[in-house]
């Protein structure tokens, strides 16, 4: 039921300058059937209203119709409100807003109190967690001896004259084992990398893609080629190469590069790049990985990485090989990571071309766990597994894996790890590869090969060999050998690869060594290839006892272990 008029219309005659709240809660008390009682006690609301009647003193408001009793309690409060409000002086509208105006700009001028905060506790800094070595780096300081090309300095000789091809093993006069101390040697393509005592990582060879890990820009090597035109002199000297002496010359990587307290313990080269171990089992890199298309980058956001940097991927590593453009690492728990080039399926996992980048991220594949050694030919790996058994993968063209599965075909491969049971047995304890053949050392010190043969890799004399081990080409020619054969005459304790020939160490520490020596890297002294494995002997090597070779491109070097 609406409320009566007359009421609702003297209502709005007494609020009509002012907020209609008051009006609103007597219209409300008028009918209690359709609305809800006003809330007690409204003094600002009655207070205004007073305000307004002062005002508009000429139109008295009509009276209102008879109220009920709890109506009636309310309009007494109310009434004694408005009562007291006509006793205070009210001021006009527009001087109140005007002094509400200013106490805002005076409020707005006092300055804010700033903000202290409490002092509260300083944290305590996380301790740097301690230093776990799980490595030890070899202590035994070595002569090192270097053979066959060494026109881009790969051989360390300097840039002297002589330093170029050296048909038989010499000592590097750069590396005496008294004063700079060599402990470790790792040959790649075309450079080499060293370790010495006093954890000094030296370098030299070709720099062109950062293998080498430091600064070796030279202003010399050029000639002025209208003088030499206009020169009478026969002097030998005109004829002599120039090297770069930075780049021919072993020099150390400055130690400034790496955090302070980094201890190395091993490195290891590839075809244009190099890395070292630390004895934490950290893992520091340079230089870059190529393809087949050129290069392929060092990371995925580096092209050539000029100068040793932290591969983040990789903790706890206990060994580290190369091949031409692939890297294996094993790490405390027999696990395996490869990364790199792919392109011949030498890391073990599948890289699609559109995505070969991320060869470049060190990833475990898939091998079993409890590996105890690790191996690399140019395109193709090697894992032996504690139990003795052995897997390859890779390029296998020549049957370089020891798998006889498609080899012969010039693009075949073993796409993922798989054993090599000709291997089965051997209890192998080193085990590496060249360009397109491979060698291993077993436990009884046989020194066992297999792969491509036609350049005399395998130091075996070809036409002794049964037909069922050996691959033919379409002119019944043997190219292959396809099952592991033990090399007559050699108990072995090491051996290497280069690119096309072989060396071993025996247990005397005499090298041996056979297959292309066009360069002299067979250390024979001849450019002749050498069919059969050959004892090296020239006044440096003679009755000395080595211990170590590696092969590179086109070069060969031997390590002795020296008493000071």
């Amino acid at each position: 039921m609406p409320p009566k008029k007359g009421a609702a219309k003297a209502a709005a005659r007494t609020t009509a300058t002012t907020k209609k709240s008051a009006a609103k809660a007597s219209t409300a008390a008028k009918n209690t059937t359709t609305t809800k009682p006003a809330t007690r006690g409204r003094p600002r609301a009655a207070a205004t209203a007073a305000a307004t009647k002062k005002q508009t003193a000429a139109k008295p408001a009509a009276k209102p119709a008879a109220k009920p009793a709890a109506s009636r309690k309310r309009a007494r409060a109310e009434d004694t409100t408005e009562k007291d409000a006509k006793d205070a002086p009210v001021k006009p509208v527009k001087k109140r807003r005007a002094e509400a105006e200013e106490d805002e700009e005076e409020t707005a001028r006092q300055p804010k109190r700033a903000r202290v905060a409490k002092p509260s506790a300083a944290k305590p800094k996380p301790k740097a967690k301690p230093k776990v070595v799980i490595n030890q780096a070899p202590t035994a300081r070595l002569n090192v001896y270097v053979c066959g090309e060494g026109s881009s300095g790969e051989l360390g000789l300097g840039p002297a004259k002589n330093a170029i091809d050296v048909k038989r093993p010499r000592l590097n006069p750069h590396l005496p084992s008294d004063t700079v101390g060599v402990v470790q040697v790792a040959v790649g393509g075309m450079h080499c990398v060293a370790l010495t005592h006093d954890n000094k990582i030296l370098t030299w060879g070709v720099n062109d893609q950062g293998a080498l890990g430091r600064d070796t820009n030279w202003d010399g090597g050029y000639k002025d080629m209208d003088n030499k035109d206009n020169s009478d002199s026969d002097s030998e000297d005109d004829e002599e190469p120039d090297l770069n002496p930075y780049e021919s010359t072993p020099t150390a990587i400055p130690a400034s590069v790496f955090p302070d307290g980094t201890v190395f313990v091993e490195v290891a080269a590839g075809d244009s790049s190099s890395f070292a171990l630390t004895d934490d089992g950290f893992v520091y890199g340079w230089g870059t990985f190529r393809s087949n298309d050129g290069i392929l980058g060092f990371d995925a956001s580096t092209t050539v990485q000029l100068t040793p940097t932290l591969l983040p991927a990789l903790k706890k590593i206990k060994h580290v090989v190369c091949g031409d453009n692939h890297v294996l690492a094993l790490n405390e728990k027999g696990a395996v990571f490869s990364w790199g080039s792919g392109q011949q399926n030498q890391l073990g996992r599948r890289i699609i071309e559109r995505n070969k980048l991320n060869g470049l991220l060190p990833r475990e594949f898939g091998l079993p766990k409890n590996i105890v050694h690790i191996g690399c030919g140019a395109f193709h790996s090697f894992a032996v597994h504690q139990s003795g058994k052995v897997y390859a993968w890779g390029l296998n063209s020549y049957g370089e894996t020891g798998i006889r599965e498609h080899a012969g075909d010039s693009e075949a491969a073993i796409v993922h790890p798989t054993l090599v049971d000709s291997l089965s047995g051997k209890n192998v304890t080193q085990i590496c590869g060249g360009a397109h053949h491979s060698l291993a050392v077993a436990a009884d010190g046989e020194c066992l090969v297999w792969g491509r043969l036609d350049g005399y890799q395998t130091g075996l004399k070809i036409d002794s060999l049964p037909d069922d081990v050996v691959i033919k080409d379409e002119r019944g020619r043997p190219r292959i050998l396809i099952k592991p054969m033990a090399v007559p005459g050699i108990k072995a304790q090491a051996v290497a690869a280069g690119s096309d020939h072989s060396i071993a160490i025996d247990a005397e520490g005499r090298p041996w060594s056979w297959g292309f020596s066009a360069t002299y890297q067979t250390g024979q002294g001849t450019q002749d290839d050498i069919e059969v494995a050959t004892i090296v002997e020239n006044t440096a090597v003679r009755g000395k006892k080595l211990n170590w070779a590696g092969g590179g491109g086109q070069f060969s070097v031997f390590t002795e272990p020296v008493t000071l």
